[in-house]
């Protein structure tokens, strides 16, 4: 595969997670400055590794939801609670994560991603309700290829 073609499908995948609004907002903000770093992430973080076979997205939303809270990059992490649901994620299995990660990234680190998913799911609920509540259509091509 050629760059061109990892640049198109890793924009295909990112704009299937992050939703176009998100990725518009991205692409309107370009310039000579963060222009090769935006083509790299299209590229290689979702041309290459949210394209790879074994992991469903729903599966690698919950493993980048785990790592943000870990590493506590708040940014990145509400706009990959806002992800989730993109990917099938429900509230219930973000609820048990955040109980999880207390276990092996720290009380503190899973309690600042409660409240920070808290106020996600109040801006999504308000530009639209019920989003964070029904259980989204997870039917992604590529999500089928499980190890």
């Amino acid at each position: 595969m050629n760059d061109q073609e990892r640049y198109d499908n890793g924009m295909q995948v990112r704009r299937g997670v992050l939703g176009d609004a998100h990725v518009d907002r991205t692409l309107t903000r370009r310039n000579d400055f963060n222009e090769d770093f935006q083509d790299f992430i299209t590229r290689f973080a979702w041309g290459d590794i949210w394209t790879r076979p074994g992991l469903t997205r729903h599966m690698r939303s919950m493993i980048t939801l785990s790592l943000l809270i870990a590493l506590n990059r708040g940014d990145e992490f509400r706009m990959h609670v806002r992800a989730a649901f993109n990917n099938g994620v429900t509230r219930e299995e973000m609820k048990e994560l955040f109980m999880h990660a207390a276990l092996y990234a720290g009380l503190p680190a899973a309690n600042q991603a409660i409240h920070d998913a808290e106020k996600v799911f109040a801006e999504m609920e308000a530009a639209e309700p019920g989003s964070t509540t029904r259980v989204p259509d997870v039917g992604h091509v590529g999500d089928e290829k499980t190890a």
